[in-house]
């Protein structure tokens, strides 16, 4: 099937933030490789904003409300995007059964998935688990039956993804100090991610001398409730953000920002991808190491102690998060000024 040529093609990512945005360059590749081609996003709500920055994609599609219908109608959404090629970037049973049904004539996925061999008939071989390749590399491989030639380098997937971030209002802007370097603690990550540790962050903020540096305490407001001393931080130079902003906002506001500090979360993808000075704190595990999940961006510094380790897999409570020094942060983002 190497000769296909895709006019109306939808990538399916229904997941987080970060996910969402290291598969954006499978929307530039296409757009590179077909010029003419009509590119639907099909994605969870939660990450509209993050698609409607790219450039690249023509029409988001979401899945959480073609998720609340029945499955007839289900079927009459996935028939009305007219899609002649489904891409699964990241595999659904539901997703999968229902392009099948709707009669879309090329449906990639991995042969990895067994259902994969019932409802796709193009199929991939890769397996993520075991991967050396970063996760922007692995959504790209789907691209292969259309003729898709890896990219020899990070940097040439970085070419790849564009994001235009919205302007930022008024109202938000007025917190930004001009007079100092704004950076941005995000703490929490849901769950999502190994976490660095509220205290290592209260110690960041007081290694940063006050007079040339505006800090802005960023999350939800459900992650604020779990900040602790960091909170008694606040005051003239740090503010506390969190639960203030929608997603949209804080995209617009990451990108006026001077630099970011989080784990491997979706709000750092965003930073490295809007040109800000991106501060990613990794522990040195498969297959949540940097190798991995490394952010994309011009301005990325990744901090993860050089070991193997497999002592904490099963502990959120990660020595190796905890090794990374807050004065080695410290000292970089001085050096970011």
């Amino acid at each position: 099937m190497q000769n296909i040529t895709p006019k109306r093609l939808i990538i399916s990512r229904t997941d987080s933030i970060g996910d969402v945005i290291l598969t954006l360059p499978v929307a530039g590749e296409l757009k590179r490789m077909f010029p003419d081609i009509h590119i639907l996003f099909l994605g969870s709500s939660y990450t509209r904003p993050i698609v409607e920055c790219c450039p690249h994609v023509d029409e988001f599609v979401d899945w959480t409300e073609i998720g609340k219908l029945s499955d007839t109608d289900k079927v009459v959404a996935f028939k009305k995007m007219r899609a002649d090629t489904i891409l699964h970037v990241f595999p659904r049973p539901e997703i999968a059964k229902l392009a099948k049904r709707a009669g879309i004539p090329v449906r990639i996925g991995t042969s990895h998935r067994v259902y994969h061999w019932l409802t796709c008939n193009t199929k991939v071989s890769l397996s993520r688990r075991h991967s050396d390749l970063h996760e922007s590399q692995l959504n790209l491989q789907l691209l292969s039956p259309l003729g898709y030639v890896p990219l020899v380098s990070l940097a040439e997937v970085r070419e790849r993804l564009l994001m235009v971030p919205p302007a930022l209002d008024a109202e938000t802007q007025r917190w930004l100090d001009p007079s100092r370097f704004n950076l941005i603690l995000h703490p929490k990550s849901k769950g999502s991610a190994r976490e660095w540790g509220i205290d290592h962050f209260c110690q960041l903020v007081d290694l940063l001398p006050a007079d040339r540096f505006h800090l802005f305490l960023c999350g939800t407001a459900a992650e604020r409730e779990k900040m602790g001393a960091l909170l008694g931080k606040v005051g003239e130079n740090v503010t506390d953000l969190c639960g203030k902003l929608s997603l949209s906002q804080y995209i617009a506001f990451i990108a006026s920002a001077d630099a970011l500090v989080a784990a491997s979360t979706g709000p750092l993808h965003i930073a490295a991808a809007v040109g800000t000075h991106a501060v990613g704190l990794y522990p040195p595990m498969r297959p949540i190491h940097p190798g991995r999940w490394r952010p994309l961006g011009d301005h990325v510094k990744v901090f993860c102690v050089e070991k193997e380790c497999e002592a904490c897999r099963h502990s959120m409570d990660c020595a190796c998060m905890k090794a990374i020094k807050p004065e080695a942060v410290a000292q970089h983002l001085m050096e970011c000024l």
